[in-house]
């Protein structure tokens, strides 16, 4: 027998299944529409276009693959849609970055043309996507593809949230949200990762407007006090009871606080005296709404400080701490500052720190949705 008819040792996978893909596309075999069938029907989760598909992907999509066989060796009519979501903040991450290492910003080149280049970006990852659909040998309905900025999907979410809103599901607040001051917007909860760092916490020293008496007020960003608003101790906290309903000075701006008491407060953390800054702390902010205090927003969205903050106005939250601290060391304000480990919620996005930061954003109201559900 000779050499050219002789068994390959090993399944040579590439040869044997060179263009099999393409030939079950071009057969229709996975195009859906025979109506004398049972029909039945799979949308594929769609991956982000911010990168490539990873082991998830190919186990997750493997066994769809397995129902949608099954199903047409059944009999049925399978109509598998194909699709990719746009993940809009991720993805404009991923297009700064390309930006920043050619040195340049999206404020550079503008909207129009970084709309460009984010397009540019979604069609080179949409055909690594769809080279890899095709390793996999998914049993897709490519006919039926589709994109989450897609016109059709653009007004279904218009037509959602519209509705919603007619029925009362829909409405804004203002909400301490997590926000990112590089990207410039909200983030959820499951887009902040927290990272243990070793960080400060400040002992400041402040002062009882009417005795002169001295309070000692821990925090770990002391850029926020030029937005606080009260001081809190615990009603029950023996130390404090002749001081509720007098004020302390703020050290950052001169501005008497009232000193008011809240059963929150933990008598056995600190000094168990707590500064309130509604606008950049949850806690704070929830003390706020009962007591009905003011909110103000001490840094703007990038994470510069404001003109609330004096001469340290237009300063990086960062270099405004530093400098602070340090004029309050000169002062006399500092008691002490000891190390302290925490957990800080960093941007999935961009890295950065995440701020804690008022905003008015829109909200669904999930109890009836999920009732109805039920």
């Amino acid at each position: 027998m000779g050499l050219e008819h002789r068994l390959a040792p090993k399944y040579a996978s590439i040869i044997t299944e060179a263009d099999r893909y393409d030939n079950w596309k071009e057969e229709g075999y996975f195009t859906a529409g025979d109506t004398s069938k049972k029909p039945y029907s799979l949308v594929i989760p769609p991956p982000n276009v911010t990168g490539k598909l990873h082991l998830g992907h190919a186990w997750d999509t493997t066994l769809q693959d397995i129902l949608c066989r099954y199903k047409r060796m059944r009999g049925y009519d399978v109509c598998w849609v194909p699709g990719m979501d746009h993940a809009g903040i991720a993805t404009q991450a991923k297009v700064d970055a390309r930006l920043k290492e050619e040195g340049i910003s999206r404020y550079d080149i503008g909207r129009e043309k970084f709309l460009d280049r984010a397009w540019e970006w979604k069609e080179e990852y949409a055909g690594t996507i769809r080279k890899q659909w095709a390793k996999l040998g998914l049993s897709l309905d490519y006919s039926r593809e589709r994109f989450t900025m897609d016109y059709g999907l653009s007004q279904a979410v218009n037509k959602v949230f519209v509705d919603l809103y007619n029925d009362g599901l829909i409405y804004q607040g203002e909400r301490i949200i997590n926000w990112d001051p590089e990207a410039r917007t909200a983030l959820s909860n499951i887009e902040v990762e927290h990272k243990e760092i070793m960080g400060h916490m400040y002992y400041f020293r402040y002062k009882v407007q009417e005795t002169g008496q001295e309070l000692v007020i821990a925090t770990t960003r002391p850029e926020t006090m030029f937005a606080d608003q009260a001081i809190f101790v615990h009603p029950d906290d023996e130390r404090y009871k002749d001081i509720v309903g007098l004020h302390a000075i703020n050290p950052a701006n001169g501005q008497a606080l009232p000193i008011m008491a809240d059963d929150y407060i933990d008598m056995s953390f600190g000094t168990a005296v707590m500064k309130c800054t509604p606008a950049h702390d949850p806690n704070d902010f929830a003390l706020a709404k009962k007591y009905g205090l003011d909110m103000p927003i001490c840094m703007n969205d990038d994470g510069t400080m404001n003109e609330m903050c004096g001469k340290y106005a237009g300063m990086d939250r960062f270099e405004c701490r530093k400098e602070l601290v340090r004029d309050f060391e000169a002062a006399g304000v500092v008691d002490h500052i000891d190390e302290h480990l925490h957990q800080v919620g960093h941007s999935e996005r961009t890295g950065v720190i995440v701020e804690p930061y008022l905003s008015k954003q829109w909200f669904v109201k999930m109890k009836p949705l999920a009732q109805a559900v039920l």
